[in-house]
């Protein structure tokens, strides 16, 4: 029994730090074209990324029964009242439930259509969240409208971003 724990616990370790490190290094970088996917919307309507190509998108993955993701919802539903008209929102529950996120997203305040749930009994082995590099939520990613990845940033940098002359005028 000692010999198996003394080889078990090294693989598990191994194997996790691969993984890791396959989900950062090969995922797209800023600049790059963002991650096409597939999905289906929580209203059974099918869903492309690329389909939003000349809009400005933030893909946010959050989760119910992520604490820091809590916290953060009422800025993403605050920046969607102010920007609604030039940013679209998608957000990616990750869960291992489907049903857990609906009630925190209708109590949260999500609206907006662009609403995938991922479910996954390891809920960061979501295929989704594994294209953009997501090791930890909430993790969110301003797409340009031409479909390139333009960085990870705040909701105060984004609102600023929206908020600026130079957005006004596009």
């Amino acid at each position: 029994m000692k010999k198996l724990f003394r080889y078990l616990i090294p693989g598990i370790i191994v194997i996790c730090s691969v993984f890791y490190l396959s989900v950062k290094y090969l995922s797209a970088e800023d600049g790059e074209q963002a991650p096409d996917f597939e999905a289906t919307l929580i209203d059974g309507a099918a869903f492309k990324l690329s389909d939003l190509q000349g809009k400005y998108v933030l893909l946010d993955f959050w989760g119910s029964w992520c604490a820091p993701c809590r916290k953060e919802n009422p800025k993403l539903v605050a920046l969607h009242q102010k920007h609604s008209d030039k940013l679209t929102i998608v957000t990616v529950a990750l869960e291992k439930d489907a049903s857990s996120w609906k009630k925190v997203a209708k109590k949260d305040g999500f609206i907006w259509k662009n609403q995938i749930v991922d479910q996954n009994s390891f809920v960061m082995l979501s295929a989704i969240a594994r294209k953009y590099g997501v090791s930890a939520i909430p993790a969110k990613f301003l797409i340009s409208p031409e479909g390139k990845l333009i960085g990870k940033p705040t909701f105060e940098e984004i609102d600023v971003l929206f908020s600026g002359s130079q957005m006004n005028k596009k």
